[in-house]
């Protein structure tokens, strides 16, 4: 990727984050977080990685529908902050980012692995020192 893509990549997803931090806050419950935007080498689609906080898979997925739901929306929103440093306005295309629930659930599986490591070595008997030292 070129520096100038890389460029309007983050550009995209910083002004993104802040439409929706500021204007879709309400709409969009839980909270959702751009993580990460990659932009095609023409600069005409931006693929856009969002993060949602829920309880459940369903209520995660729900929210996610939301958001793509307002593309259009946020793309003419995008439009009007950044068409002064692009010469095109990147068609917008959402992925749901589920890097922090695959991490909160290894993180959880680590504990599980150390919590039941810490029980076998409380449960096992530590053997008695041989009293036998081979010497006739």
């Amino acid at each position: 990727m070129s520096i100038h893509t890389e460029r309007v990549a983050e550009l995209v997803q910083r002004e993104v984050a802040r439409i929706l931090q500021r204007e879709y806050a309400d709409q969009l419950q839980p909270m959702v977080t751009i993580t990460h935007a990659r932009v095609t080498g023409d600069l005409s689609i931006a693929y856009v990685y969002a993060s949602v906080m829920g309880d459940t898979s369903e209520k995660r997925q729900a929210t996610f529908e939301q958001l793509k739901a307002l593309t259009s929306e946020i793309r003419s929103k995008l439009a009007s902050r950044i068409r002064h440093q692009v010469k095109e306005i990147p068609e917008l295309k959402f992925f749901l980012d589920e890097s922090f629930q695959k991490a909160k659930r290894m993180e959880s599986l680590f504990d599980r692995i150390q919590a039941e490591r810490s029980r076998r070595t409380t449960d096992s008997d530590p053997e008695p020192p041989d009293e036998d030292t081979g010497s006739a």
